[in-house]
């Protein structure tokens, strides 16, 4: 409000000098005489004043246009002028917005507009740096490979995005299955920005995948150093890639060195399985049984498992079944009611024929929490009591249905394996094996209702003309499962867990 009004104020007392300035001028004497071609002007005080405005007006529109044409023929020379900025500050408007719609619609998946509106803003902007970039992505969700090859290649020969072409070729690779180039351009990408997490991920992984343990050590170093791996992880992973060079040295036969990097692997991570009974067995090729009794130890401290079970076999392989039991003894006590510490204490019984020790060391799992292992060691127990072949194979015919218990298997895609691997043989992912029990349907069959009597043997042959069919397969599994039940009965073995009893 007094800002308008002292505007206002302003405006009154210029409009009021300039009137009192004219009355001056209009009744002052004199003026300007002014000649020209032999006729005289005349120009009174306010004609002069006026005068001498309309000629500066002049001059300085003189000059202005004079101007104008020197710029204009510049600009038809191609020089830069600002007639010329002009233009670019246009094409670069309209450029920028072309940039702005192709990232648009490559965020919402529409390539074929992504890759119009990239090549628009590649002949506005002709700035390399913005708009190869977009162009190669859209290439890509278009299905164009080898235009977007052709731009990350123009990203590389710049030092300033030499990354992001290094990388988006390593994408390129990696999706036609060229790991080995792939590698190569993962460690030049790694090379350029050491910190680069999705790199050094890439890197770790194609190294596992080709058994370059060493380079994989490497590179589990450098998330470590970057930050990006936790430092228990990191002595977990190591661990494992230090053991995956220690299988591959035993299958060369280098006993020495085989048995150098098993240690270190069961060293830098204890609670490993697998690295506990490498190393333990390492330590046994030394003639170090009592180091070798106390890495299983501490490994079945952490957890119970049928591997460290054999290991610990393997230290005194020519002992009688009481002797092993005996010795054994002090192992499992460390957890007496864990399934695998009962199931382990069964199968020794039963080794040794003290079939009711093994029932009692077996419990109530076969009834609460059974699978095809509990089953079929039941199923050997009762045939070793001299139970009728109707309840030893009623045993055999639960395990032929039940789960197989805990397994080696991928937490990412749920594969199964036979047997620890550092990378899944399915998904090609790295440490992500865990010993669990895998989410398995239950086996059914449509004639899974008739089945079972034949099983136990108690079917009668009513009918000639209906015979029951049985698969094959279902045959197969119950003249195996009955093998193991008498050979667990009628032979010693130096074994402590039955193989054919936890398939």
């Amino acid at each position: 409000m007094l800002w308008s009004l002292l505007k206002i104020l302003v405006f009154v007392a210029i409009v009021g000098l300039l009137a009192l300035g004219a009355g001056f001028l209009m009744e002052a004497s004199g003026g300007v005489q002014i000649a020209v071609a032999g006729t005289e002007y005349t120009l009174g005080p306010l004609q002069s004043v006026i005068g001498f405005l309309v000629l500066v007006g002049s001059v300085w529109l003189f000059f202005k246009l004079l101007r104008l044409l020197i710029a204009t023929l510049k600009f038809l020379n191609g020089d830069e002028t600002a007639l010329s900025r002009y233009f670019d500050r246009g094409r670069e408007q309209r450029g920028y917005q072309a940039l702005s719609d192709g990232l648009m619609a490559l965020a919402s998946g529409e390539g074929r507009v992504a890759m119009t509106k990239a090549q628009k803003a590649e002949k506005l902007l002709q700035n390399p740096d913005l708009t190869t970039l977009l162009v190669a992505q859209a290439a890509e969700m278009t299905g164009d490979t080898r235009k977007a090859a052709d731009a990350y290649k123009k990203l590389v020969s710049n030092n300033s995005t030499r990354f992001v072409g290094v990388r988006g070729i390593m994408k390129q690779k990696l999706a036609d299955g060229d790991d080995e180039t792939a590698l190569k351009l993962a460690e030049k990408a790694l090379a350029i920005k050491p910190r680069h997490e999705e790199v050094q991920d890439v890197l770790l992984g194609l190294q596992t995948k080709s058994q370059d343990w060493s380079g994989a050590r490497s590179t589990l170093t450098a998330k470590l150093k970057s930050g990006s791996l936790p430092r228990d992880v990191y002595k977990r992973r190591d661990a494992v890639l230090a053991l995956s060079a220690a299988k591959d040295i035993l299958n060369e036969d280098g006993s020495i060195e085989q048995q150098e990097r098993a240690i270190e692997a069961n060293k830098l991570s204890p609670d490993l399985v697998p690295a506990a009974a490498m190393a333990a067995r390492a330590y046994i090729a030394k003639g170090q049984a009592r180091s070798a009794t106390r890495l299983i130890k501490k490994a079945w401290d952490v957890a119970p498992h049928p591997d460290l079970a054999h290991a610990f076999a393997e230290i005194e392989p020519n002992e009688s079944p009481q002797a092993r039991i005996k010795r054994f003894s002090a192992l499992v006590r460390v957890h007496p009611q864990h399934a695998e510490t009962r199931l382990l204490m069964a199968e020794l019984n039963i080794v040794a024929e003290d079939f009711p020790e093994a029932r009692r060391s077996l419990g109530d799992l076969a009834e609460k929490n059974g699978d095809a292992r509990a089953y079929t060691l039941m199923a050997a127990i009762e045939r070793g009591e001299g139970s009728s072949d109707a309840v030893v194979q009623g045993w055999l015919a639960k395990a032929l249905t039940a789960p197989r218990g805990p397994q080696w298997v991928c937490d990412n895609c749920h594969h199964i394996h036979a047997e620890w691997a550092p990378v899944c043989e399915n998904c090609g992912t790295f440490d992500r094996l865990s010993w669990s029990t895998p989410n398995t349907p239950e086996m059914s069959s449509a004639t899974g209702a008739h089945m079972l009597p034949l099983i136990l043997g108690a079917i009668e042959d009513k009918s000639q003309d209906a015979p029951i069919d049985v698969p094959e397969e279902v045959e197969v599994e119950v003249v195996e499962a009955e093998v193991v039940a008498d050979d667990a009965v009628q032979t010693e073995t130096e074994e402590p867990v039955a193989e054919d009893a936890r398939r």
